[in-house]
């Protein structure tokens, strides 16, 4: 029977890792892992999470299963984390999942439940993620335009031109903040526009929120979301704590479906813990209780917002150095965009050629669509990145 499984693509990130891995520069730098890292290069356990690590350590007795579709405290925290009071917690059915992919691929399979002709559509540029889990589902995906090269700003005229064909029973895939690649954001009279949208034709929002307070702040990264959540009839919202709590490798998410009819909560709930069943039985706890813990403790959560905070001001100082070296040496602002970006990422702009001597040349490791992390950065190689960017005529 195996032979007759086909070759599958390599993942162009995890052959980029490998690469780097094997490249014997010193100099080497890698922009391309969407991964948070520090000036040194790590990726820290924060603080308030390993506080809290260490009383679960202390307390915990047990490590039978959690319920079907988790800890509902986990849910509450993290709904009142990313909701705030846009939307009444009965309103809010929630599972929780491996990870913000295991609640993206989720989302789509429910969207598939409620309607088995539902089409997709997915920003161009997006997480290229989205599009391998729709791909391998078989779902229609259609891309609408967001992202302008040539400004690197958000092409909005072009994107509601594309979404002007959406329909009932379609799905709108939306990033909540932080746009990944592109660090392209909506502002929120651009979001009242597509939710006027939505309620115009009747397609069902999807938000992917994986950034929440990398960008402009806890809040400021959740208006948009909230904007949506408490303006359609319905919507789905895929949420990853993997980046604001460092906890990647605990797998740690959660899908919401929310109804401004309380009594749809029943049967969305049902049907997210019936995907859950079906796809992984009971989630991962670990990774979910410490964000609970964290949520939920004054003290913690005070420690927690702050070392966000350190993060989001790094990397916008580390947006300006670029941006400003990159001024310095072009002696033009054509790269100006990099500091109004928000989040991780950014997308230089430069062709699959330019990326190629990048790297060849200069060590430097970017994604083939020329995101960069802006994470992979510090003080000392924001130069040396400026320099190669330069050098290599882009």
């Amino acid at each position: 029977m195996f032979e007759n499984l086909k070759a599958q693509p390599a993942d162009k990130i995890l052959a980029l890792m490998q690469a780097y891995k094997e490249d014997p520069r010193e100099t080497k730098i890698d922009l391309g892992v969407g991964v948070y890292k520090n000036a040194e290069g790590v990726t820290p356990v924060m603080r308030a999470v390993k506080t809290a690590e260490k009383r679960l350590w202390e307390e915990e007795t047990t490590k039978s299963y959690v319920a079907l579709a988790g800890d509902p405290a986990f849910s509450d925290a993290l709904i009142a984390l990313v909701l705030g009071d846009a939307v009444e917690r009965e309103n809010v059915a929630a599972a929780a999942t491996p990870g913000g992919t295991g609640a993206v691929r989720h989302a789509f399979e429910m969207a598939r439940m409620a309607n088995p002709d539902v089409r997709v559509f997915v920003s161009d540029p997006t997480w290229p993620n989205h599009l391998s889990i729709l791909k391998f589902m078989g779902l229609p995906t259609i891309s609408y335009r967001y992202f302008d090269s040539d400004t690197g700003a958000v092409d909005f005229d072009g994107m509601m031109e594309d979404l002007a064909q959406i329909k009932k029973g379609d799905l709108v895939l939306l990033h909540g903040c932080c746009h990944n690649p592109s660090g392209a954001n909506l502002n929120l009279t651009q979001w009242q526009a597509v939710v006027d949208l939505l309620l115009k034709t009747g397609a069902t929002p999807m938000i992917d929120i994986a950034y929440q307070g990398f960008g402009d702040g806890l809040e400021e990264d959740a208006a948009g979301t909230r904007l949506v959540a408490s303006s359609v009839p319905e919507c789905l919202i895929a949420a990853s704590c993997s980046k604001n709590f460092g906890v990647y490798r605990e797998r740690t998410g959660l899908l919401m479906a929310v109804s401004q009819d309380a009594s749809a909560r029943e049967l969305n709930q049902g049907s997210l813990a019936y995907l859950n069943r079906q796809n992984f039985s009971f989630p991962p706890d670990h990774g979910a209780r410490l964000v609970t813990m964290v949520l939920t403790d004054e003290a913690l959560r005070a420690d927690w917002a702050s070392e966000v905070e350190d993060i989001r001001k790094g990397l916008l100082d580390l947006r300006e150095q670029l941006a400003g070296e990159l001024q310095r040496l072009s002696g033009s602002d054509r790269f100006g965009f990099i500091a109004q970006h928000r989040g991780m990422f950014s997308r230089l702009g430069c062709t699959p050629d330019q990326v190629d001597t990048l790297r060849r040349d200069h060590g430097i490791y970017l994604v083939g669509d020329s995101r960069l992390n802006i994470a992979g950065l510090n003080k000392t190689t924001v130069p040396i990145l400026a320099k190669a960017i330069i050098d290599s005529g882009i």
